[in-house]
């Protein structure tokens, strides 16, 4: 397939481009793609051979790669050809298995996959001479790595793990709020029938217990074993969260330090020819952390992807004070982006997608 993209062209590029794209050697994987690794809008990023623990999180800035911090800064190398296990509250960085080398008309962002943000595993993208994570400049040539810091349960990782996603990206493709209305009076982007749509869908904290049975969330227990990151159902729920019970009053107070997995109150849908993405919170309406995965690919929830609906999971993480949260509080809001054509799988249809018409649902590693 030939890559091609006319000049005026604005949007997020789809699954069959992001093919293209390694066909034009803009994209350069150490070995090839497998199955699944090419979402909708996106692209899996695989781990490397090799994991640094460092002694701290770090940004490269201009003029310096990340090979040369990794040099400065780290304490051992772990080998993870056949496996190893990150511990809790350490910072690592692995060289990925795809590198770079865009256009002058293609950016890129990153953003860990939902899994990843389910097992409460930080983790962020990083290019050489880059002031930003999860940030990739269009026309930058050079490799990728992740860091990686595991913060409740150790993780078991090795070489073509898949921890992160890139999307790339031509202009500026987001909807200001005009467009946003327009396409919600045409598509119902959230069943709700007074949707705020300022900035993005809102999107508020179902803490009714209400098509749960009375359970409106999960809290990770601590000192648990390691779950392997490729494990799909192969760890009993009880051993690692401990299910928590709608209250009469219909909120739950956050303990600093502790994660929990919650669901939005708004079932929502992402149309075929657009993408969506969980932008951060606004720190100064709570003290807390919403959503590590931002990534919504074309058809997510769509019923003609086999979805009606489909509420977020959250993601959630008090910071230094005990906070409350009530039910219907505004979490967070799904910014849209335009595609720059329609993907040839959306979310939910032939590919292994985990959780369309989702719940409350925990990541694809445990079995209740």
């Amino acid at each position: 397939m030939t890559f091609s993209i006319a000049p005026d062209a604005r949007g997020i590029l789809p699954d069959r481009m992001i093919a293209a794209m390694a066909d034009a050697g803009f994209i350069l994987p150490a070995y090839p793609f497998v199955e699944s690794q090419i979402q909708p809008a996106s692209l899996d990023l695989r781990l490397g051979d090799i994991a640094y623990r460092v002694r701290a999180s770090f940004l490269p800035g201009p003029d310096t790669t990340v090979a040369e911090r990794i040099d400065e800064l780290k304490l051992h190398e772990i080998d993870l050809s056949d496996g190893a296990v990150l511990e809790t509250n350490c910072v690592y960085i692995v060289p990925l298995l795809e590198s770079l080398a865009l256009p002058p008309s293609i950016a890129a962002a990153a953003n860990p996959k939902s899994s990843t943000g389910r097992l409460d595993v930080f983790t962020r993208v990083i290019a050489d001479g880059t002031r930003r994570f999860d940030m990739i400049d269009a026309g930058y040539h050079g490799p990728l790595y992740a860091e990686i810091s595991p913060k409740t349960f150790p993780v078991l990782l090795r070489e073509g793990s898949r921890l992160s996603q890139i999307r790339f990206r031509v202009g500026h493709a987001l909807l200001d709020d005009a467009a946003l209305i327009d396409l919600h009076a045409r598509e119902r982007l959230v069943d709700s029938d007074a949707a705020d749509l300022t900035s993005g869908v809102a999107l508020s904290v179902d803490l009714s217990g209400e098509g749960s049975d009375g359970f409106v969330g999960y809290r990770a227990k601590r000192h648990t074993g390691v779950v392997d990151i490729d494990r799909r159902s192969g760890y009993s729920a009880g051993e690692f969260w401990e299910p928590i019970r709608a209250r009469p009053d219909r909120s739950l107070i956050l303990d600093p330090g502790e994660f929990y997995i919650l669901a939005s109150k708004e079932a929502v849908q992402v149309p075929p020819d657009f993408a969506a993405e969980m932008v951060p919170f606004d720190p100064l309406v709570g003290e807390f952390r919403v959503h590590y995965a931002g990534f919504f690919d074309p058809g997510f929830g769509y019923a003609g992807a086999g979805g009606q609906g489909s509420r977020a999971v959250l993601e959630v993480r008090s910071r230094e004070v005990p906070f409350i949260l009530e039910h219907g509080q505004i979490v967070g809001r799904l910014v849209y982006e335009k595609m720059l054509s329609p993907p040839d799988s959306l979310y939910g249809v032939r590919i292994a997608s985990n959780y369309q018409g989702q719940g409350l649902k925990l990541s694809k590693h445990f079995r209740l």
